[in-house]
């Protein structure tokens, strides 16, 4: 058996990445006082689901993608869904930079544009993997 390590470096990024988005949640809780829910606070919400929609993507993914490197995918299969799950989640919390991103406010067409290839990417990557990971374990069972 193989120890997932590439899985292991994008848990790592990932991580990251998420405890950074609490602390932008936090900072922003701090400052306006509030806190449990957003208030009436549009920015405050959109920084919450920007955390929360990592959380809700990451876990799952990550071991999926875990399942997959155990089970024996080539390094480069491995690779390509990490990367492109990695460059889905920063664009799509990128795009949640803004309140044109997340509330479709007006303005900043480049943070809608980010926010809608990081939720596809998530999807495509997502679908993908389990089409795969399915793939390979009918291919065991041979």
């Amino acid at each position: 058996m193989t120890a997932p390590v590439i899985t292991a470096v994008l848990a790592g990024l990932i991580i990251i990445l998420q405890q950074l988005l609490m602390v932008a949640v936090g900072l922003h809780r701090a400052r306006a006082s509030i806190g449990v829910g957003f208030g009436e606070d549009q920015n405050l919400e959109r920084k919450i689901r920007r955390h929360g929609n990592l959380a809700e993507n990451a876990a799952l993914f990550i071991a999926t993608l875990a399942l997959a490197e155990i089970l024996g995918a080539p390094q480069r299969v491995v690779l390509g869904f990490g990367a492109a799950f990695l460059v889905a989640r920063l664009f799509h919390a990128l795009g949640m930079g803004s309140l044109s991103g997340s509330h479709l406010a007006e303005g900043g067409a480049v943070f809608k544009t980010m926010r809608t290839l990081g939720g596809f990417g998530t999807l495509l990557s997502g679908l993908a993997l389990g089409a795969y990971l399915i793939y390979l374990v009918a291919g065991l069972w041979g």
